[in-house]
């Protein structure tokens, strides 16, 4: 058994199935994805909770970018998402905001990347939570744990994800609660930080000699 699936073990048997990614639609997780870069997800709640009853496409593209910028300020660089939500939702249009038409695409992701402000982070994440497809998503809480325990992933966004996915099933729901459990143990235990080593699900394997 990898390093990898043992982890996700542990992890699964503490927190079970997350239910991960807390959205109401397709298009809220992808307005998500794009506001959650470089803050907080609690300041992304703030900002989806501005839109009230607008979140929706033809708000988005048909608001100016100052009205825009207005309602995700809470998300930090709100001049710059204004205009990244514009963009991917230009591009989800091709598709008349239907997840299903381009599921089965090959060229999908590229298609993301080729989005002004869509990072490698930012489509996998629409790619597995929007769109139901088995990418794993790699961030910072991540590589936090790669880098605290056994698992050689190697170096760099392409190499850890690469090394995640050759290591697992190719399921979207174990990569969906696998991402969500990371996420939540680096939260609750494994933080940049004061972390919390004796009372974290993975305390047994972490090799950390010292804390930061």
């Amino acid at each position: 058994m990898s390093n990898v699936s043992e982890i996700y073990e542990k992890l699964n048997a503490h927190y079970g199935d997350l239910q991960w990614w807390p959205a109401k639609s397709p298009y809220e997780m992808i307005v998500g994805a794009v506001l959650t870069q470089n803050t907080a997800w609690s300041n992304v709640e703030k900002a989806l909770a501005n839109f009230g009853e607008n979140l929706t496409p033809r708000f988005v593209l048909d608001a100016s970018p100052s009205e825009l910028a207005n309602v995700i300020r809470p998300a930090g660089f709100f001049n710059q998402k204004a205009t990244y939500l514009k963009s991917v939702t230009e591009w989800f249009a091709r598709y008349n905001f239907d997840v299903a038409a381009p599921r089965a695409l090959e060229i999908l992701r590229p298609e993301l990347l080729a989005v002004k402000g869509v990072g490698k982070e930012t489509a996998d994440s629409i790619l597995l939570y929007a769109f139901g497809l088995p990418t794993f998503v790699i961030d910072a809480y991540t590589m936090r744990i790669c880098a605290r325990h056994p698992i050689d992933a190697g170096k760099g966004y392409d190499a850890v994800k690469a090394h995640f996915e050759a290591n697992l099933p190719r399921d979207v729901q174990l990569y969906n609660n696998y991402h969500a459990a990371i996420v939540y143990t680096c939260k609750d235990f494994c933080r940049k930080r004061n972390p919390l080593c004796e009372k974290c699900p993975l305390g047994d394997t972490c090799r950390r000699q010292t804390h930061e």
